[in-house]
């Protein structure tokens, strides 16, 4: 008996073992490579294996007190400011130095930025110009009651503070006083700037104040310099801050205005208070107002004081010509905000930014719902120069986009308010992570505005985006200033097709929705890593991904599913047929079969990636006693299969 029993086994294996190798030399793919051993780093002792962080989790903060006056100038216009930055180190490392970012240093003329620019040109065209940089006038340190000034090593857009005595670890605070004054880019590497309307420039202000480099549990501090198209990862603390603008321009900015009475007619102020219960947009400064005198307090200047909790960034904007409008947000708590856009009359129109606080209102509580309460008071869409940029409460959006393409633009940079506004993650190393994930996210909203009124099924097209990035060398993992100019696009939707492939095709929607909205709460003003998400997905979902998460984002693999055959069992379709799929590409994933009977009824079956788990080629039996008249593998389109020529069997 245990004889029969190993010659049983043995010859089963053989048989196998003969089926795999009828098409192993068809076929790139190695069942071992994709689902072998995986080589993540630990999560240490803040983070846990199941993705979350620890109850030994940490990280820095920063609280900023910022005073900045804007000067407007025929030639040049420039900030003067003033930051008192409140740092409270929460690691268990004491501090020698501290370091931060000068973002508008990517603007001198030698920047590693502007050196780093095709002669052509990009998006983001860094070239720098002559009076390009932050200039710094005087650092100030205050630690233990005493106070002293120091010299900044300054290394492109970074600057290390040498202190004189060690921050001390777990919870010791240092202040920070730094005073500085840069000019205003025309084109601020598509993120600030400024730019000439009729009645006026439009200065969107970003990057403007030194801020601090992030010291976190994974890599200590992060001071990979500011060069194009790598964006930001900041440290989460409270803002206070004061803009002071010629009387006869409207400032916007993040967080909650505090002045509002000083700074507003009486006129002005009854409209906001209106907007702020008013589903519908109520006009704060009309087009015809644009420019009066009556629309403005009649002084020289004003001081517009602004607060922001618990964010990571804060931004602002600044013009004469502005059009301002705003409409209530309604919250799942039953909380209200508001939402407002800021535009000039070049940007005016029922099918422009006439409904730009329409599509800020909706996508607010579209994501609000879905995902995560937003947490702040306020939001503002401002009109510019930049293409599309986003900040905590405050995006940039093209001056000239209309209907769908301004919808578009919207939704995106409002999104970034989840991603990685709310969800911290590092921007600078790992762009996937917010882009793509908002564009995901982007993706749901469209589908749920207005019935669809924008929605396009072919934004996220399997077979586009492949078409799209399948000559690519980068996989996902590559930081954003190592990958190709023509390639970075892949970030946003790769990984939302990557993601949108995990729910619909591998987990379920359910599965997924539960995991991803758990990530989400539990990195809610945190830091999470990639590999903190991949591991929050992995458990609550309860399905090992790694496979996945290793073809996806950490390759450029291609997936290649095919019949090869069918037969029927003793050649007798009453008895069932059988069925060989091969796997010829490097990647893998659960295959979708849409089977025909000759009675011209169809049955959808679905076999799990585990199929090839052992090899390339797979033979299952499907239960029919009718013969097959076709069959097609994938018959939605989800998955972006390389060749789609073997995707499909006709019988003879």
């Amino acid at each position: 008996m245990y004889f029969f029993r190993i010659s049983l086994i043995a010859v089963l294996s053989f048989a196998s073992s003969l089926c795999y190798a009828q098409y192993a030399s068809n076929t790139e793919y190695n069942h071992q490579e994709l689902f072998g051993p995986i080589n993540w780093p630990s999560p240490g002792e803040s983070r846990t294996a199941s993705g979350k962080p620890s109850e030994r989790y940490w990280q820095n903060r920063a609280d900023y007190q910022i005073r900045a006056t804007l000067h407007e100038g025929s030639q040049d216009t420039t900030i003067n400011g003033e930051v008192n930055i409140t740092y409270t180190n929460n690691s268990p490392d004491e501090l020698e130095y501290l370091w931060l970012q000068l973002d508008q240093n990517l603007f001198k003329p030698d920047s590693r930025g502007a050196a780093s620019t095709p002669v052509t040109g990009d998006r983001f065209d860094v070239k720098g110009f002559n009076r390009g940089g932050v200039r710094i006038a005087s650092v100030n340190i205050t630690y233990k009651g005493q106070t002293y000034s120091l010299n900044p090593v300054i290394t492109d857009a970074r600057m290390q503070l040498r202190l004189n005595k060690a921050l001390g670890a777990k919870g010791d605070k240092i202040q920070v006083k730094i005073e500085y004054n840069f000019s205003i880019p025309l084109y601020g590497a598509d993120r600030m700037g400024r730019k000439k309307f009729n009645q006026g420039y439009v200065y969107e202000i970003a990057q403007w104040y030194p801020r601090m480099c992030v010291y976190d549990d994974v890599e200590g501090w992060n001071t990979l310099p500011y060069m194009g198209l790598g964006e930001f990862y900041c440290d989460y603390g409270d803002f206070d801050y004061y803009i002071t603008a010629p009387g006869d321009m409207i400032v916007v900015g993040s967080g909650d205005l505090q002045n509002a009475a000083e700074v507003l007619t009486p006129l002005q102020l009854k409209r906001l208070n209106e907007a702020r219960n008013s589903d519908k947009t109520v006009m704060l400064i009309t087009e015809k107002e644009v420019g009066d005198k009556s629309t403005h307090l009649g002084k020289e200047t004003l001081t517009w004081h602004f607060k922001m909790d618990n964010s990571r960034d804060v931004a602002w904007a600044a013009s004469k010509a502005f059009i301002w409008d705003a409409a209530s947000v309604n919250l799942p708590s039953g909380r209200k905000a508001i939402a407002m856009s800021a535009y000039p009359k070049e940007s005016a129109g029922n099918d422009a930014w006439g409904r730009s606080t329409e599509y800020l209102k909706n996508s607010m509580e579209i994501y609000s719902k879905k995902y995560f309460e937003y947490p702040w008071n306020s939001a503002v869409n401002v009109s510019g120069v930049a293409l599309g940029m986003e900040y905590p409460g405050i995006i940039f959006c093209l001056s000239n986009y209309k209907n769908g393409k301004l919808w578009g633009d919207v939704t995106h940079e409002i999104g970034h308010n989840w991603f990685p506004m709310i969800v911290g993650s590092n921007e600078r190393k790992y762009m996937w992570q917010d882009e793509g994930f908002n564009t995901f996210i982007n993706d749901y909203a469209a589908k749920e505005f207005n019935n669809g009124e924008y929605f396009s099924a072919t934004e996220l097209n399997a077979q586009s985006v492949l078409q799209q990035y399948k000559s690519s060398k980068d996989p996902l993992m590559t930081p954003p200033e190592a990958i190709g100019l023509n390639d970075y696009g892949q970030y946003y939707v790769k990984t939302a097709l990557g993601l949108k492939m995990l729910r619909n095709v591998v987990l379920g929607a359910d599965r997924f929705d539960y995991a991803f909205n758990q990530y989400i709460k539990n990195w809610a003003m945190k830091h999470p890593t990639p590999y903190d998400f991949f591991r929050a997905m992995n458990n609550a979902a309860g399905e090992d991904l790694n496979w996945f998460w290793k073809e996806w984002f950490f390759t450029t693999w291609k997936l290649d599913q095919a019949i090869e055959g069918v037969r029927y069992d003793d050649d007798d379709s009453t008895r069932g047929a059988l069925i060989t799929i091969v796997n010829k590409g490097k990647m893998a994933m659960p295959v979708d079969l849409r089977i025909t009977l000759s009675n011209g009824r169809y049955e959808n079956i679905q076999l799990p990636v585990n199929v090839w788990q052992r090899g390339s080629v797979w033979t299952f039996k499907f239960p029919s006693k009718l013969t097959i008249k076709s069959i097609v593998i994938d018959p939605n389109g989800e998955l972006p299969d390389a060749d789609l020529r073997n995707n499909e069997w006709k019988a003879n």
